[in-house]
């Protein structure tokens, strides 16, 4: 390999866990680590197609996936094989951790649905982290939790629609206001 090639990606294993145990664990290529933020890339790591009603994930889906170990939430650019943009799935999860070559992630049950044009933000399984009981195990999560959803939410409606300031009178994380807030 000459010095003017480039290094091929380093892998990582993605973990995520949740209620303690690991949900779903993938390969993928590790694209940067600025110290805050780790971004990877991974083919569709699910079982054939996966129907939600207002996107399909299916075979051949690359997900460029960001993670922070100081923020909430991931955002997952999930695109077709031809490289369209179907949207963003943002998981609503504890700050990450790189631990060698795992990256473990717990998910908090809670997640937003933005469609590529933006005309569609849909949060999803509210039900389901009520269910969880972690409002009473974990009150603070829980806090961070809706926050998180919160903010990433009025990041994601069009300017006008409510952006600007986090629920605790903030700056939202990514001052711009677009989204995804990279």
């Amino acid at each position: 390999m000459s010095a003017n090639s480039p290094e091929p990606p380093q892998r990582v294993d993605v973990v995520l866990l949740k209620g303690g145990r690991t949900k779903i664990r993938y390969a993928a290529d590790l694209l940067t680590d600025d110290g805050t933020r780790v971004t990877v890339r991974a083919p569709w790591a699910g079982d054939g197609v996966r129907d939600f009603g207002f996107v399909r994930f299916e075979p051949g889906d690359v997900f460029t996936e960001h993670y922070w170990r100081d923020r909430w939430y991931s955002v997952k650019e999930v695109r077709t094989a031809d490289g369209t943009l179907k949207g963003w799935y943002c998981d609503i999860t504890r700050p990450a951790t790189l631990n060698g070559a795992e990256l473990v992630v717990e998910d908090l049950d809670l997640d937003l649905w933005v469609s590529a044009d933006g005309k569609e933000v849909l949060r999803l399984d509210e039900d389901e982290f009520e269910e969880s009981g972690l409002r009473e195990r974990d009150p603070e999560a829980a806090s961070a939790a809706m926050t998180a959803l919160n903010d990433l939410e009025r990041l994601a409606r069009p300017r006008g629609a409510g952006n600007g300031a986090t629920s605790h009178g903030r700056p939202a994380p990514d001052t711009q206001h677009s989204f995804p807030p990279l």
